[in-house]
């Protein structure tokens, strides 16, 4: 167990006005002791795999113990050269190590400095801890947006309301009050409060279900599942043919033990396509690397992948296209109200709320001393984003109780007050309005806000984020439709979101249709939503899904859990509530929605490289079962030794698969990995392996004598060379100039294999005569036209 310091990592809360009743929480000796005893929160929750479980996961694969086997035999029987694909096998492994390790560590430094450190009450004073601090009967403060991290017993309430449904799918909040059970996993939604620990770590009810969604994962993702689909079919594919081929070379042959031995070997390793997992992990992980530069910590991998395969983007405007701040900009009385009096009121409310959100901020900014300061709400009613206002009411100088309420003009006022046009011109302005009433009801019974006066009119002015333009004209440049999804006024939302240049009508949430297929069609439909509820939020990201949308859902505040947790991404503020930065796949730590744009580009270089890349490998994969199906039925050797296949592969896909996987590539990526890649790769294949082994026959009819084997593999590398150049070629379109350069540097380097005698020698390759080479140009020309226009056909017979 991890040894804790019961003073270390303390960071001081400014405290809530004390109150006699208050339990002063444990002491630093009591906190020693349980620590001692190991009463203590330690979870092991990691943001990425630990380092044996990296170097394991890279090293013991399928396919590495096949591979590892045949280099084993190879080096026994055969040259050095010929084991070269062994030592190739082990660098790409080193490689996949040492970035998988580098994005472990930058995952873990950002996972600390987002890491969650709730209040807790120690010495009768406010501390934040980190979670893992946290020791059995400690007394935890809660308030808005908090997650609950321990089980516990709730022990003080001030219209405490939390939200379950990521326990229980009840999205309802539950009012909580002392003496009632609260559940890790849970999170606050309106009012405070505390509660005493009684269950950590492990014991926790969500402790597991948090470390597995914490945790650094490789899975569940559209491309992991394609390329295991695709490695299913090759093992398939792979059995029998290598059983063939075997059976062939070693019996049906009479040829040299060894040799038959390395050219059974040659023919099964690259049936393998083992680069293709490492490359897609290291792509994954450098992805990893680059977002962390920009404080972008992605808690779940394949989330990079799918903001890639995003459509549309729901915003919330508060926090995402607006900065958090607010200021009050006027101050209208109604009904001939004392403004005097209105401040005190405002100020009173102010200082009533022990965690005023930005509304409430920009009021106490406004008029910190314009109330009596000693005044004490007798009730509270906190603010609530299904309701969408708050409230307290205080007893006067005479003794009188004097309820008032401040949220939504269009929520506390009737269709016809004559208040709502004043705030309806004041909305389309962009501003934001709040309206101060006096509460004719209790405000603990139902229907508070039922006969309220309008006292006055709050007018607060937004910050625009000045990313926020910038950001939307990349989403609508990359087909990414943005909609703003909103709990204010759905007037004030549109003119903020016409002022940052994004198009489309508003609408008022209460409006729409409550049929789902309805919903469906009015959300796919407009592009400004007001007044939207927590739940219809919710709704909304489910409806869009359901017209087959990829949705990514931005926020930070409370009141986006729930749609955060339905969206297929879930991007979070690190500044944002801790329940939402819970629930979230990427949470942006430098609060920038300009980071945005970096992800969906990030997602995009990974899917659509490794699309691209995907083809080389399996071309390689189709065309080698091919050849050893054709060298079992014609019962010849094989026409390459392993050291061929090296030199192919590393010059044809290898090297150039490396940096293709890596290279910018804004194409948002589409959906059926599997087929994308098939439908080129077998025709491919088909046609690589059917021209080498054309070359190979006409080889083996020409030549003649004891070198003849040597000439006819040559000849044979060859065409296959010239082939998988062009398959390469296709690949790498749309031609920059480092492409180019790329695929001349490869064809240059077979050359200079093929003009200097020593490599001539190594690899065992050396042209013979002037007729069987340019035949073996001239198959692979026919062949590369023939490639052509089979692939086009393709793309047009069996789109995608």
């Amino acid at each position: 167990m991890t040894h804790i310091d019961p003073g270390a990592g303390l960071e001081p809360v400014h405290p809530v006005a004390p109150r006699a009743t208050r339990p002063a929480g444990l002491t630093r000796a009591e906190v020693a002791e349980r620590v001692a005893r190991g009463l203590v929160n330690d979870v092991p929750v990691r943001s990425s795999r630990s380092l044996g479980e990296i170097v394991r996961g890279n090293v013991f694969t399928r396919f590495n113990a096949i591979i590892g086997v045949l280099w084993v035999v190879t080096l026994f029987v055969a040259p050095i050269q010929d084991s070269l694909f062994g030592f190739v096998i082990l660098a790409n492994t080193g490689i996949g190590i040492v970035q998988e390790w580098r994005a472990k560590k930058t995952l873990d430094s950002l996972a600390v400095i987002g890491e969650a450190r709730p209040a807790v009450r120690r010495d009768g004073g406010a501390v934040r801890v980190p979670t893992s601090q946290i020791v059995l009967d400690d007394l935890v403060l809660i308030g808005p947006g908090d997650k609950i991290v321990v089980d516990g017993v709730c022990v003080e309430a001030e219209g405490l309301e939390v939200d379950e449904s990521l326990l229980t799918g009840e999205a309802d909040p539950v009012v909580r009050h002392p003496g009632e059970q609260v559940m890790s996993g849970s999170f606050v939604v309106a009012g405070g409060g505390a509660y005493q620990a009684t269950k950590v770590g492990r014991e926790a009810y969500a402790a597991q279900l948090a470390e597995e969604a914490s945790r650094f994962t490789l899975v569940h993702s559209e491309l992991r599942s394609g390329i295991s689909t695709i490695l299913k079919y090759v093992t398939w594919m792979m059995v029998p043919a290598a059983l063939g081929l075997i059976v062939t070379q070693l019996v049906v042959k009479s040829s040299d033990f060894k040799n038959s031995v390395a050219r059974t070997i040659a023919g099964i390793i690259p049936m393998v396509p083992e680069g293709l997992v490492l490359l897609t992990s290291v792509a994954f992980a450098i992805g990893v690397i680059r977002l962390g530069r920009k404080q972008c910590l992605v808690q779940e991998l394949p989330a990079i992948e799918g903001l890639a395969r995003v459509d549309t983007v729901c915003l919330d405007k508060t926090g995402t296209l607006t900065e958090g701040g607010m200021d009050v900009t006027a101050l209208k009385p109604l009904g001939g109200a004392d403004e005097s009096r209105v401040r005190e009121v405002l100020a009173a409310l102010g200082a009533s709320d022990p965690r005023p959100n930005a509304s409430l901020r920009a009021i106490i900014d406004a008029y910190p001393d314009g109330g009596d300061g000693d005044r004490r709400p007798v009730t509270t009613l906190p603010f609530s984003s299904a309701r969408k206002y708050s409230g307290a009411a205080f007893r006067d100088g005479d003794g009188e109780v004097t309820g008032w309420l401040l949220g939504a003009p269009d929520v506390l006022l009737s269709p016809e007050d004559p208040a709502l046009a004043e705030t309806g011109r004041l909305n389309e302005q962009g501003l934001r309005v709040l309206l101060l009433a006096r509460a004719a009801r209790d405000l603990h019974g139902p229907d508070p806000e039922r006969g309220a006066r309008p006292v006055a009119l709050v007018v607060l002015e937004q910050r625009l984020r000045p990313d926020a333009a910038e950001t939307l004209r990349y989403f609508a440049d990359q087909d990414v439709r943005a909609k703003v999804i909103s709990g204010d006024n759905a007037v004030s939302v549109g003119a903020v979101a016409h002022k940052l240049g994004l198009p489309g009508r508003a609408v008022d949430a209460r409006r729409l249709p409550a049929d789902r297929a309805d919903m469906a069609k009015e959300v796919d439909r407009a592009t400004v939503f007001g007044r939207v509820t927590p739940r219809q939020k919710r709704e909304m990201v489910g409806a869009l899904q359901s017209e087959g949308h990829t949705v990514a859902m931005t926020g930070d505040g409370v009141n986006d859990v729930l749609a955060l947790k339905d969206a297929d991404i879930g991007v979070s503020m690190g500044s944002g509530s801790e329940a939402t930065r819970a629930v979230a796949q990427i949470v942006l730590l430098n609060n920038s929605f300009a980071t945005l744009p970096s992800v969906v580009a990030e997602g995009r270089r990974v899917i659509g490289n490794i699309t691209r890349v995907a083809t080389l490998f399996l071309v390689k994969t189709v065309y080698s079962v091919l050849l050893a199906v054709l060298v079992v039925c014609w019962q010849v050797e094989y026409p390459f030794l392993p050291r061929h296949l090296t030199l192919l592969s590393t010059l044809t896909i290898g090297v150039p698969a490396f940096f293709l996987a890596l290279a910018p590539n804004k194409e948002r990526a589409r959906p059926h990995f599997v087929r994308r890649v098939m439908r080129y790769s077998i025709p491919g294949g088909l046609l690589a392996g059917a021209a080498t082994f054309a070359t190979y026959l006409l080889a083996r009819h020409h030549y003649t004598g004891a070198d003849a084997l040597a000439a006819e593999t040559s000849a044979a590398t060859l065409t296959l060379f010239l082939i998988s150049m062009w398959v390469l070629a296709i690949v790498a379109r749309p031609y920059t100039w480092w492409r180019l350069a790329l695929v001349a540097a490869m064809g240059v380097a077979f050359l200079f294999v093929l003009t200097v005698p020593w490599l001539q020698d190594f690899f065992a390759l050396r042209l013979v005569g002037n007729t069987m080479p340019w035949a073996a140009v001239g198959v692979a020309v026919v062949a590369a036209a023939a490639l052509e226009v089979v692939w086009r056909w393709v793309g047009r017979r069996f789109p995608v």
